[in-house]
């Protein structure tokens, strides 16, 4: 097969969900997916101010639809809450519950696994300049993406 950055990084997104399957941690978060896991950790890392469905859109690039089905089906788990606010009677901030926050500290030490396993051996420049490959490979896609629609 030729050798294109479409395939290695399919073949390292296929690798690192076969690892995460086994983390050590999996079985204690078993009904956690991956996207719900992923909000969570977002949810823990901003627990200093409100997140509202907004955020997490942007946060992880999903559209409002998917954001809405992940966050009622979340709450249907047990494992958010939508939380009124007094400041503005239109939103609902996105709140961790006690079952959210009791795995949450295991997530997270599965994912500094995660992180110290995918960038082993990498130097600290080394690092920067992988994350900003990334980003700009993400910033091209959403680019052409608009540009695609605007052409349409």
């Amino acid at each position: 097969m030729k050798e294109t950055v479409h395939n290695e990084l399919r073949s390292l997104s296929h690798l690192i969900y076969r690892f995460i399957e086994n983390l050590p941690n999996k079985k204690q978060i078993e009904s956690m997916t991956g996207t719900n896991g992923c909000i969570i950790g977002y949810l823990a890392e901003n627990s200093g101010h409100d997140v509202f469905q907004k955020d997490i859109e942007k946060a992880f690039g999903i559209t409002r639809s998917t954001a809405s089905k992940v966050i009622n089906l979340m709450e249907q788990k047990g494992l958010v809450e939508r939380q009124s606010v007094s400041y503005d009677a239109r939103l609902k901030k996105i709140i961790m519950t006690d079952k959210s926050k009791a795995i949450s500290h295991l997530m997270a030490e599965d994912m500094e696994l995660v992180e110290s396993v995918l960038t082993e051996g990498f130097s600290p420049e080394e690092t920067k300049a992988l994350y900003s490959y990334l980003k700009r490979m993400k910033q091209n896609l959403k680019s052409y993406y608009l540009k695609e629609k605007e052409e349409c």
